[in-house]
């Protein structure tokens, strides 16, 4: 039989708060994270604004010598998980170490590393490249970082799947945990990619906002004048345990983490299956290992991107799988407010949904002012809700036409 898991950590850095009250309390009011870019000179790019993480300083986290060695993207993921692991009250001196792993991907990893070291390569030669360079730069060392600073040696990797990485990266630790491999696993993704190269490569596909004159409503999820997405940075990580690890030291458990599903559409590089058919069938499948009812399911953190495409194929894809029922859910996208935290955005997300069925509130779709024909639903517009939410699902969608779709469900003690 499969093991049951619960959430019981959460750890966020994000545009709109750094942890989980901060984070929470912006999603409350739908306060937007974006604003101009402040990280490089932007002026000769067609996209100028971005969500920046505010008020971060790796060595709140991370010793000053250790933090020098790694890029931007391993110093939010290494923060995160240590607000995560705080958050869990996981001792870790109490713990068996060789049961407990880390899942933490990265779409990009660290293309700041990169820029950096490869200016330094062309005006100052070889031999003045940081011989860090390539632990820097290299995806898997936010999870391997995270794992060398708390001693955690049981399965440790890295996914790379766009911007369905986090969630990816979940629903393999969930996987983990049923077979027993481990008790315990920090999951989740982090994502540094707000440099001057990565933003030239998405203005030449046309894919961000140029929204810059009104950065606050550029990211508008299933608006009609929608423009594209607005990049953002930042990490998520959960502790996930085993029900009978987590009661038997008597966590706080937030919910149940119990479906997951992944597919690819093998349709397109950058664009979704017109018609939403490995969207939907990663909702179904997901839904299906929940083993919960279609009209269990109260909300949907939808991958809701801002680009005309992925927002009406999704809106599409849901109809597929609840028909008449997906008029009844509350479906809304806090990318409206962070902004699209690519490889990370599955675990901020999720992070939002769990919170959301914690204290039953719906999260608004902030900047939803012109309703667009296509998209049709319920997406909480601009004001969030008290509602009941007893199942949830958050969606992630990726270039390369990865999908994944994780369930949790509200935990009740019984």
């Amino acid at each position: 039989m499969k093991r049951r898991v619960v959430i019981t950590g959460l750890g966020l850095i994000t545009p709109i708060g750094l942890g989980k009250q901060a984070f929470w309390e912006a999603i409350q009011r739908g306060e937007g994270g974006v604003g101009p870019v402040t990280r490089f000179d932007a002026s000769r790019l067609a996209t100028r604004i971005a969500a920046e993480v505010k008020n971060f300083e790796a060595t709140d986290f991370i010793d000053r010598k250790t933090a020098r060695r790694m890029d931007r993207f391993t110093h939010f993921g290494v923060a995160a998980a240590r607000m995560a692991i705080e958050d869990a009250q996981l001792r870790l001196e109490e713990e068996d170490r060789h049961r407990i792993g880390v899942w933490v991907g990265s779409g990009i990893g660290g293309i700041e590393t990169y820029d950096q070291q490869h200016r330094i390569l062309l005006e100052k030669g070889p031999a003045r490249v940081n011989p860090f360079f390539i632990p820097m730069l290299i995806s898997n060392m936010a999870g391997s970082q995270i794992a060398i600073e708390f001693g955690l040696r049981a399965s440790n990797s890295c996914i790379v799947s766009a911007c369905a990485t986090a969630t990816n990266a979940i629903g393999e630790s969930l996987r983990i945990l049923q077979r027993g491999e481990a008790e315990v696993m920090l999951a989740g993704g982090t994502e540094a990619s707000l440099t001057e190269l990565a933003f030239a490569g998405f203005c030449a596909m046309r894919a961000m906002s140029t929204r810059n004159e009104e950065p606050q409503k550029a990211s508008r999820p299933f608006d009609r004048d929608r423009d594209g997405f607005v990049m953002g940075e930042g990490a998520g990580v959960l502790v996930l345990e085993t029900l009978e690890h987590a009661q038997k030291r008597n966590a706080r458990i937030y919910a149940e983490l119990v479906g997951y599903a992944t597919n690819c559409d093998a349709f397109h590089v950058v664009q979704p299956d017109p018609k939403g058919l490995g969207a939907a069938r990663a909702m179904r499948e997901a839904i299906a290992d929940s083993g919960c009812q279609l009209t269990e399911v109260d909300y949907i953190n939808a991958h809701g991107t801002s680009t005309d495409l992925n927002d009406q194929i999704e809106t599409e894809a849901i109809k597929q799988v609840f028909g008449e029922q997906a008029r009844k859910l509350a479906v809304s996208s806090t990318k409206s407010m962070t902004g699209h935290l690519l490889g990370a955005s599955g675990a901020v997300e999720l992070i939002a949904s769990t919170l959301a069925v914690v204290h039953q509130w719906l999260p608004p779709t902030i900047n939803y002012e012109n309703p667009d024909p296509a998209c049709d639903l319920d997406y909480v517009p601009n004001q969030g809700r008290p509602s009941r939410i007893r199942y949830a699902l958050s969606n992630s969608f990726g270039f390369g036409g990865h999908n994944a779709t994780v369930v949790i469900r509200r935990w009740e003690e019984t």
